[in-house]
């Protein structure tokens, strides 16, 4: 039977080709999203993003993106004439922040407008720039900096002392720093005893170094519960039996397949009744998810972008090749699963009885879903690799499978770190 999920951040043109990439703080927590428009790769902000961002602005201003950012905290690009003409949109939606550039701040009118929006409580964020040595323009800089609360300082192309004295200036007018660019763990470390309040780069979807593979308790009882739940015998009884000991875990999962978001025509009363609604595979994968987020070691937002490539990796598959698409939601949910277990991908894979097309994936690029990984990872960053001819199509598509997973990732790891068995219950 066929489980339809609900349509999130839709407006009149459609569903928006949004992504969101998520800004942490010192803790890991989540600290802002940023919302990019993917683009072709190596190309600049064009007039399709300005219309995408009118959209996107529509779609604030109506309520339906609010289920994307889940009243989190979120920046967006705005242009000049976009700050001017949807001013009311920001006095309105006090999560909702505007990322502005440098150049901005050579118009006396627009400073005019930031100011007064300031005055409203509405949120600025200044993007990376460079100290221009005219005098007129670093008065611009200046006056920007003394209206902005964040301003980001990218750390990728500057030499550290370069970076931490670009840090120091924005310091000195009272302004929070957006380190951008954190590429590894190490500059991480690097600056996260810097006076920093958000770190953006890739280094959440990269495991840490470590000079001796080790795992946790906690880690290898998960891989152990992942090795059992793998065997190929296992039906829909073997899984109940599996984690019938584990309240906690069998809670979460009852929680989750029975909420209103999966509208059954039916409760599920047990485990073996949810293996045999959803399959097998699938179950295994859910039960993977809810063991997970009780690891509490790594960042909740890793877990979330994992759940949001399975979903999209198996809808890929589903065009393609119907018959892979369970095994190609494996395949995204373990695409992170060094990362998350904080070893080599090698060396965890060990310990799990993968199929060999799931191995060449994640080992080897290799493999029928080694170019579904490729396309979402490109998404992720707001990249499209497609040529101009299929783009359209392309965006349209990968932007309706991004919005549906965000939706369905946000609420199955609700249910996995127990927040919204919380509020079902209160």
């Amino acid at each position: 039977m066929a489980v339809t999920p609900q349509p999130t951040a839709v407006n009149d043109d459609g569903i928006l080709p949004i992504v969101r990439v998520p800004i942490l703080d010192r803790k890991q927590a989540l600290f802002a999203y940023e919302l990019l428009f993917p683009r072709p790769i190596g190309s600049d902000i064009d007039a399709a993003a300005l219309a995408h961002t009118q959209a996107t602005l529509s779609a604030i201003a109506d309520g339906s993106l609010k289920r994307l950012v889940r009243d989190n905290r979120a920046f967006l690009h705005m242009s000049p004439q976009l700050l001017l003409e949807h001013a009311d949109i920001l006095r309105h939606n006090a999560r909702l922040g505007a990322s502005i550039s440098a150049d901005v701040g050579t118009d006396d009118q627009l400073l005019e407008k930031l100011r007064e929006l300031k005055g409203h409580g509405c949120l600025f964020m200044l993007e990376d720039f460079n100290l221009p040595a005219d005098p007129e323009h670093r008065a611009g800089v200046d006056a920007l900096l003394r209206i902005v609360q964040f301003a980001k300082v990218a750390v990728d192309h500057r030499h550290p002392v370069a970076a931490r004295a670009h840090m120091d200036y924005v310091h000195a007018f009272g302004v929070k720093v957006i380190v951008t660019g954190i590429d590894s763990h190490e500059t991480f470390v690097d600056y996260a005893d810097q006076d920093v309040d958000g770190f953006q780069g890739k280094y959440l979807l990269r495991p840490e170094r470590v000079d001796m593979p080790r795992l946790a308790p906690s880690k290898l009882g998960v891989l152990r519960l992942m090795g059992a739940l793998q065997d190929p015998e296992n039906g829909p009884v073997e899984l109940g039996k599996i984690i019938r000991d584990d309240a906690v875990l069998s809670y979460k999962l009852l929680g989750c397949v029975n909420s209103a978001y999966f509208a059954l025509p039916r409760q599920l009363k047990s485990v073996e009744q949810a293996a045999v609604f959803f399959g097998v595979n699938r179950m295994r994968n859910w039960i993977f998810t809810m063991a997970v987020s009780g690891m509490d070691e790594r960042p909740p937002e890793l877990l979330r972008l994992a759940l949001i490539r399975a979903h999209m990796c198996e809808k890929l598959a589903r065009t393609i090749k119907p018959e892979l698409q369970e095994m190609a939601f494996t395949a995204g949910l373990f695409s992170l699963l060094d990362t998350l277990m904080n070893v080599s991908m090698a060396y965890v894979l060990e310990h799990l009885p993968l199929a060999i097309e799931i191995r060449e994936a994640l080992l080897e690029g290799a493999g029928p879903f080694a170019p579904l990984l490729d396309q979402i990872r490109h998404w992720e960053q707001g990249e499209l690799e497609t040529d101009s001819a299929l783009r359209t199509q392309h965006l349209q598509t990968m932007a309706a499978m991004y919005v549906e997973a965000a939706s369905w990732a946000d609420h199955v790891y609700a249910f996995a770190d127990g927040t919204a068995v919380v509020e079902a219950e209160a």
